[in-house]
């Protein structure tokens, strides 16, 4: 009797897993407020990493959690590129970014790794303060700030589980 027990205990935690699992990552959305004045903002392009506003690279490297803001510009070498063959490049890259003249900026970054992974995040900044407004984990294959946008804008953008 206890052996059977037994079993149908793994077997119900073993179902529930499954459920769980099967149940994908919850979108994460924008407030509405936010979300009007996004659809309608101007991003105007950035494209290296020191063109960003510097409260935004300080918040980068505080969600990156290391010593430095290990991300590589638009079509640099880094980790994730079959030729780097070096542990000293950085693991990021950015993709695309944008910046508006209200202060929100939106950028989309390749993650390398076994499994590489893109994240798309929007801040507001000021001199004084900045912030994450929304990010987490995006589709690869995004281009530009208006694919960056839509993919929020749809609930594409998953909770970010994992390293930024």
């Amino acid at each position: 009797m206890r052996r059977t027990q037994i079993l149908c205990m793994l077997g119900a935690l073993l179902s529930s897993v499954m459920i769980a699992a099967s149940q994908g990552t919850p979108s994460v959305t924008l407030p509405a407020g936010l979300r009007e004045h996004f659809q309608n903002e101007r991003f105007d392009t950035v494209t290296s990493i020191r063109g960003l506003p510097l409260g935004i690279r300080d918040r980068l490297e505080t969600l990156f959690r290391g010593g430095g803001l290990d991300i590589a510009n638009p079509g640099a070498d880094f980790q994730g590129t079959a030729s780097a063959g070096s542990s000293k490049l950085p693991t990021r890259r950015l993709v695309t970014a944008g910046c508006s003249p209200d202060f929100h900026c939106l950028i989309y970054y390749e993650r390398a790794g076994a499994n590489p992974t893109w994240r798309a995040a929007l801040f507001h900044w000021t001199p004084d303060q900045t912030r994450l407004e929304v990010g987490g984990t995006a589709p690869g294959g995004l281009r530009t700030i208006d694919d960056v946008r839509r993919t929020i804008l749809s609930g594409g953008i998953k909770d970010p589980a994992g390293l930024w």
